[in-house]
């Protein structure tokens, strides 16, 4: 290295290099935003290790027919978190980065009544939250004593060996002994429902060894699990085992997620949580709690369009999972908001749709009229063909029929692609594809961005300033 460059200061980075490459990635994301015709928003509030309010705001939209996403802001909210306080907020947000709401499909929150109460001011439709929801109806199902005694049992034993080297050195002989799995318990997080079954699949597997180990100490003998104890935990962990895939698969950004909740609510309710036979009474009760829960709350008529409407126009789903005596008024309002569309978007209107026009004769110029030939005999047995150009909700609708024909396509095949190498046979039913398939099931993207600022705003780092850590954590998230 050469003896006379001297190494930037770190006011240098503080003060010049990372508000100038701020500036420059907000201003590449405002001009890739300035040509998006639809965007879905999500949204959440969380407190810094400070304990200052902060609230995030992230954009989802499809360019070139790939999901894109996007991290607007981490803005410091000293206000109280009221509904209004909250709607005026999103508004400033869409606002400062020039997004009409119009073009606003959806948002997608959690069910905080503040939040609920903020986009109903603002008068947004707001998709709930899958994981969410799936979360509170397990909460539901779990509603009985002997699994609320189970899962205390489950905690009070994983707590016993988080506090006793002892009894952690004592569990990996015996689980030697024994030729089970060398795996630590797993404490549940009362935020997140499937580490509750990851905690009792694992008290299950070592179940040997814990009432072994326990048995040993007279102080923890009372921790064995019974043998009602474990039919109860087995009851539990056969339910949820089921739906811990679920909400991993539909928490992605980078893929279609909200047109998978129909069917998998139609899964729910005719697969992997139909009451069987070999069932035991518990086991029927949670699953029949958590169907109903479910059901009842995405019966909602917004949130049922919508859902319907994403499900519809994806090549995958189409109009299996909609119910038969609905599919011709979901085809009639598709077909109403696709001419819509082309209405506000003259530019894209497909070529089959423009009527052609006659070029009329040049100033000074006179019509000249063919020669008239002479009638032939046969001249008088033809048939006057009668030729009329299809209308524009003619065409429309011959072109939604047409995709509803067309061949099936595999369920492991990306809907974006498809309409990628579809749009130009189905140009008209695209522009509502790129409208529906771009709204996130979940709110998880807000929540990574709060991952991130958790591992920005560390303990080292607790006196960062709101605006610093809103430079620092939209960097993380768009870079």
């Amino acid at each position: 290295m050469d003896p006379r460059y001297e190494l930037p200061s770190r006011n240098y980075f503080a003060r010049e290099a990372l508000p100038q490459m701020y500036t420059e990635v907000r201003q590449s994301l405002a001009d890739r935003l300035a040509n998006v015709q639809h965007f879905a928003l999500t949204s959440d509030m969380w407190s810094s290790r400070t304990c200052e309010p902060y609230m995030s705001v992230t954009v989802h939209f499809i360019q070139d027919w790939e999901m894109k996403t996007a991290c607007l802001q981490t803005s410091y909210f000293p206000q109280d978190h009221t509904g209004e306080h909250i709607a005026e907020a999103l508004q400033d947000a869409i606002a400062s980065w020039k997004l009409q709401e119009k073009h606003l499909v959806a948002i997608t929150t959690d069910n905080g009544s503040n939040i609920v109460k903020a986009v109903e001011l603002n008068k947004w439709l707001r998709m709930q939250c899958f994981g969410h929801r799936l979360h509170l109806a397990i909460g539901h199902g779990m509603n009985d004593t002997r699994v609320t005694r189970a899962i205390s049992l489950c905690k009070k034993i994983v707590s016993c060996f988080s506090y006793s080297w002892k009894k952690r050195r004592h569990l990996v002989e015996v689980q030697i002994q024994r030729g089970l799995p060398s795996h630590q318990l797993i404490t549940e997080s009362a935020t997140r429902w499937g580490s509750r079954q990851q905690m009792v699949e694992r008290v299950l597997e070592q179940e040997g060894a814990l009432a072994k180990v326990l048995s040993s100490d007279k102080k923890t003998r009372h921790l064995v699990p019974t043998w009602q104890d474990l039919e109860v935990l087995e009851a539990v962990q056969k339910v949820l085992k089921p739906l811990q895939d679920f909400t991993d698969a539909l928490s992605g950004e980078e893929y279609v997620t909200l047109s998978y909740v129909k069917p998998v609510l139609h899964l729910f309710n005719e697969s992997l949580l139909a009451c069987e036979e070999g069932d035991s009474e518990l086991c029927k009760s949670i699953k029949t709690s958590i169907v109903e829960y479910l059901n009842n709350k995405y019966s909602e008529p917004a949130t049922t369009d919508l859902l319907e409407m994403a499900s519809f126009v994806d090549p995958r789903f189409r109009a299996t999972y909609i119910p038969t005596e609905k599919v011709d008024a979901l085809k009639q309002r598709a077909v109403l908001e696709v001419e819509t569309l082309l209405g506000d978007q003259s530019s894209c209107q497909p070529p089959y749709l423009r009527v052609p026009t006659v070029p009329e004769p040049a100033d000074g110029e006179a019509a000249v009229a063919p020669k008239a030939k002479k009638k032939t005999l046969a001249s008088f047995f033809k048939c006057k063909a009668t030729t009329t150009a299809p209308t524009k909700r003619g065409a429309i609708e011959n072109e939604l029929s047409s995709y509803l024909q067309s061949s099936s396509v595999d369920s492991d095949t990306d809907p974006l692609k498809w309409w990628k190498d579809h749009e130009v046979v189905f140009p008209a039913l695209s522009h509502l594809a790129r409208k529906y398939l771009l709204v996130p099931a979940t709110s998880s993207p807000s929540e990574r961005v709060f991952s991130c600022s958790g591992n920005i705003v560390t303990c080292h780092r607790a006196s960062l300033k709101p605006d610093a850590v809103d430079r620092l954590v939209f960097l993380a998230q768009n870079l």
